[in-house]
């Protein structure tokens, strides 16, 4: 049986603040860093395998990149109350309220994010959130039937990756339906699966795509844009002599400090009754 904790969802209207600072000089900020970006050394001996570094979108867009195909009853049924950001109206997105972005916005967004690659797993790790995903590369299945029910819904899913050739290969299911897609507050069913590609065209440029696999809520499958990502140079990551993925002056973290209790009755304390 799948089971949902409830969702803690106070209203911080500083960060919220903070959050729409950042959007408006991020693409500011990339065309600024874009000949940076462009005149670093290449290594022509790089390892197309090892997709170490920070690395960042070199466009800014919160979509897939491509208009969604025609959504299904169950999916325009799922979309139904979502109000996105307009001139003068300030959307219901579930950020704006403290939660994650999730799978797959938070890689669509404009902060760097880091790969760090292990023996049996691709760590990515984001700045905004501080958060990070697990990309098991140890040969085990990707859930399905009764065991991804009993996994139940993540914000960021359950994902497992290949290599083919020189493209990594994701795939991700068990996404939280509550998160949005995209800015435009499209859908994605608890049994929707997103493939992502990875690959490294050159020592400083990746290439990704994603592509949604969701016949409860779309008429077809969701295939993205490719999308360019730039490795950073070091001085770019640098602030007040810290360097780093989290050396940035904002760590881009809902802290809702007011929930604490609500939180330690719906999860602390429970943990804490005696096992009968």
């Amino acid at each position: 049986m799948r089971t949902r904790f409830s969702t803690l969802i106070p209203v911080l209207v500083p960060v919220v603040f903070l959050w729409l600072g950042s959007v408006a000089s991020a693409q500011g900020d990339k065309e600024k860093f874009k000949a940076r970006y462009e005149a670093s050394p290449s290594d022509s001996n790089f390892d197309r395998h090892d997709l170490s570094g920070i690395w960042t979108q070199t466009k800014l867009d919160h979509s897939l990149g491509t208009p969604a195909p025609p959504l299904t009853p169950a999916g325009i049924a799922a979309m139904a109350g979502r109000i996105v950001d307009k001139p003068g109206v300030t959307g219901n997105a579930p950020w704006y309220s403290c939660n994650p972005m999730g799978f797959p916005r938070l890689m669509n967004d404009d902060e760097p994010m880091e790969f760090i690659m292990a023996k049996d797993r691709i760590l990515q790790v984001f700045q905004w959130e501080h958060r990070i995903r697990y990309l098991w590369t140890d040969g085990r299945e990707l859930p399905s039937g009764e065991n991804l029910e009993n996994l139940g819904p993540a914000w960021y899913g359950h994902s497992v990756a290949k290599w083919e050739g020189n493209k990594l290969v994701v795939n991700t299911v068990g996404l939280e339906e509550r998160a949005w897609l995209d800015n435009a507050g499209h859908p994605k069913s608890f049994h929707a699966r997103i493939e992502e590609t990875w690959e490294r065209v050159d020592s400083n440029t990746l290439e990704n795509q994603l592509t949604l696999y969701d016949p409860e809520y779309y008429s077809a499958p969701y295939v993205g844009s490719k999308k360019i990502y730039k490795r950073m140079p070091p001085d770019a990551i640098i602030y007040f002599g810290w360097s780093g993925l989290f050396a940035g002056i904002s760590e881009g973290i809902c802290a809702p400090m007011n929930e604490v209790e609500g939180y330690n009755k719906g999860f602390r304390d429970l943990g804490a009754k005696p096992k009968q």
